[in-house]
């Protein structure tokens, strides 16, 4: 149990200090560091990033920093993506699944080198709301099949369409991977792919963890700590997809 928690420690500061969802950590962690079979890893790392969601979330909230058409839209797609990439999980090739996730960590990687510039807030609208549940639905495909919150995809939207700010963007963001994780979590604990108790030990490690980083963020130089992170995401995708070429 002592490595779910240093598992958890290592995600929710890293987490916390550079605004990224804790999964595309807790899952090479938990495959990496306790030997957890793959699928269980995703399943189990969806459930751990609940504690640490909600933790995060309500320190966006008390600064209103969390847009509520925003979530609702989002919710709305990202509920029914979380049902298929659950589906999914159940049936996709590890191999796949490892190449998958190796490209969310890229991306992940791209978007903290690489900031958007927000222009005005934008209120929203038919066509903005479309786009956000096609979103959504992309993020909870991610979150069910990967076991990421899906923030990599839904920040840097909601700042080009609605013209958020950063830390909205990711408050939001925040408040749609709540629910997303707990139907996540329901739908996977049916297919057998969840360690409770080792998410548990993760995601609590990690949400105290996650306060942490966010106060030690506040005294780092953005662009050298998103490059410094940036590099980790690049190193840790490129050890996944070696690790599937010597399988």
């Amino acid at each position: 149990m002592s490595r779910f928690v240093v598992v958890g420690l290592v995600a929710g500061l890293l987490s916390g200090m550079f605004g990224v969802g804790g999964g595309i950590l807790i899952v090479p962690g938990l495959m990496w560091l306790t030997s957890m079979e793959q699928k269980r890893a995703h399943g189990t790392s969806l459930a751990a990033v609940l504690p640490i969601a909600l933790c995060g979330l309500v320190t966006y909230i008390a600064n209103d920093h969390v847009n509520v058409g925003a979530v609702v839209t989002l919710t709305a797609g990202s509920l029914v993506g979380t049902v298929l990439g659950t589906a999914w999980l159940a049936r996709a090739p590890k191999r796949l699944l490892s190449l998958v996730f190796s490209g969310v960590l890229t991306l992940s990687a791209a978007r903290l080198v690489f900031e958007l510039d927000t222009a005005t807030q934008h209120a929203l609208t038919l066509g903005s709301g479309a786009v956000l549940v096609t979103t959504g639905v992309i993020a909870g495909v991610l979150a069910g099949l990967l076991g990421v919150g899906g923030g990599v995809i839904m920040v840097p939207v909601m700042m080009l369409v609605l013209g958020l700010s950063p830390v909205v963007a990711k408050g939001t963001s925040l408040a749609v991977i709540v629910p997303t994780a707990i139907i996540g979590t329901w739908r996977n604990r049916r297919n057998l792919h969840v360690d409770m108790r080792a998410a548990g030990a993760v995601g609590l490690s990690g949400a105290g963890c996650a306060v942490v980083g966010a106060f030690i963020a506040e005294r780092l130089p953005d662009r050298a700590s998103n490059l410094l992170f940036a590099s980790l995401l690049l190193f840790l995708a490129g050890r996944l997809a070696m690790r599937q070429k010597t399988s």
